[in-house]
């Protein structure tokens, strides 16, 4: 009897999903997605200006006029160009109340006044128009390598009508976001056109980083031994430099993760409230701080690939040989300097633990990571272990310095070594830091981000504020 009974809820299952579901268009990602609602289940009925030149459908979907195929379902999938939607004017009756999903995605950003989802409503006023599946390709599909896109964006201005559509994303094992009404689809079909868009500032940035701390270490390095000494040094343009510049940026983009969230700090105290909007440059900024720190993480990784190749130099065993043999012959030695072994030894084994700990940051912002734990553990590795990195890595780049930090001699045309300037940002955040955790700064803080007001009149401006540092 409990057989009997599963193989009828099965039964009753599978009609109930042998709903018919028609798209018009018969390219790459009509194929694709009929194919994969198909094996979900659906019954496939394709629109077609050639049904009889339609040859390289799934099997089991049936190929049909536009006219004929719409009359088949009352959901309907438009994968066509924008520039072929005027045929549709000619079936107004036939699609009148029915749900048309807009797949389309433009060339690029803002090429016309209004979204393709919302051109379609205009052109097709009775029916109910839903933007969806324009942010997942034909090829994933086909692939179905949807690890990094399934999230599917869903927009529409019936209620009803997507909450249909979110069943067959569900169906197909995406995740559908409602993005709220048919004003949504413009930014929607922005959305796949964006190239990097949280990744532009960390880049630019890096580069100038990169640049500017190029061209200061070859004016130290390079021409200068050249100008009084005659020597060349172009070499150095190879490993030598390049190891300088990576661990300098990596530093860099570290301290400038943490700075955005101390200049908020600062904000909220003169202003004593946590209730008005941070200036548009901190906001991005802020927003930008995930990509900030693994580009950071990646340079750090150049750094140590970098380092260790340095005893396999050419110039570093030419040099080593020649200190060997020049104290051979003059049979002398260096005598054992225990303050230097000190010195070396803390230098390595806090660049170690500091890059370990880099690298525990990189791998918990990580989405597969970061779902896995909660907000106080997120936060506990993001910003407590976050500051500690810091301060290994500031502290790593102070004890390379040593006795040479300050000293006259290290001056090169009145310029000091490239990672003295590399300290300037980091110190001065850990130094803020520093205060702002003081018992009488910190518990004013605290009270500001539980809602305390130091002027109750900004209270109105409560729903616009932005209070995430």
């Amino acid at each position: 009897m409990e057989k009997t009974t599963d193989v009828l809820l099965l039964t009753m299952n599978s009609s109930e999903k042998q709903e018919t579901v028609c798209i018009f268009g018969t390219g790459d990602f009509g194929q694709s997605l009929g194919l994969e609602m198909l094996q979900c289940g659906y019954s496939i009925v394709f629109g077609s200006r050639n049904p009889q030149m339609s040859s390289l459908l799934p099997n089991g979907a049936e190929v049909l006029s536009y006219s004929e195929a719409a009359q088949k379902s009352d959901i309907i999938i438009i994968a066509i160009h924008r520039e072929h939607y005027n045929f549709l004017t000619e079936l107004t009756e036939v699609l009148n109340g029915k749900i048309l999903v807009d797949v389309s995605n433009n060339l690029k950003i803002k090429q016309y006044p209004q979204s393709n989802a919302e051109y379609l409503a205009q052109l097709v006023p009775g029916a109910h128009v839903v933007k969806a599946f324009n942010t997942i390709s034909a090829w994933a599909l086909q692939s179905r390598a949807l690890d990094a896109s399934r999230q599917v964006f869903v927009c529409g201005n019936d209620s009803k009508a997507k909450q249909r559509v979110m069943e067959i994303v569900r169906s197909l094992g995406l995740t559908p976001l409602d993005k709220g009404s048919l004003m949504a689809a413009n930014e929607i079909e922005n959305y796949p056109l964006q190239l990097f868009p949280m990744w532009k500032f960390p880049f630019y940035l890096s580069a100038v980083l990169c640049v500017f701390f190029f061209f200061y270490c070859v004016i130290r390095e390079v021409i200068y031994p050249y100008v009084y000494e005659k020597k060349d040094r172009t070499f150095h343009l190879a490993i030598s430099i390049p190891n300088r510049v990576f661990p300098i940026a990596a530093l860099t983009l570290l301290a400038l993760v943490y700075l955005p969230g101390v200049i908020a700090a600062i904000l909220q105290l003169y202003r004593g409230t946590k209730y008005r909007r941070f200036p548009d440059w901190l906001d991005h900024w802020m927003l930008c701080r995930k990509q900030l720190g693994l580009t950071a993480l990646g340079f750090a990784f150049l750094h140590v690939l970098y380092t260790l190749v340095i005893p396999i130099r050419y110039y570093v065993r030419w040099t080593l040989t020649n200190r060997t043999i020049a104290q051979a012959i003059a049979k002398k030695e260096s005598p054992f300097s225990t303050s230097t072994a000190w010195l070396s030894d803390s230098y390595i084994a806090m660049g170690m633990l500091g890059f370990f700990l880099f690298v525990l940051l990189g791998i918990t912002s990580l989405p597969s990571v970061s779902n896995m734990v909660n907000w106080r553990e997120f936060r506990f590795v993001q910003s407590k272990l976050g500051y500690l990195t810091l301060i290994l890595c500031t502290a790593h780049t102070l004890v390379y310095g040593g006795k040479r930090f300050l000293s006259p001699s290290s001056l090169v045309w009145y310029l000091p070594s490239a990672y003295v300037i590399a300290l300037i940002i980091p110190c001065t955040v850990l130094v803020i830091k520093f205060i702002l955790i003081l018992p009488c700064i910190d518990k004013t803080l605290t009270r500001i981000r539980e809602g305390w007001e130091r002027n109750p009149k900004f209270s109105e401006s409560a729903l616009n504020g932005k209070t995430d540092i």
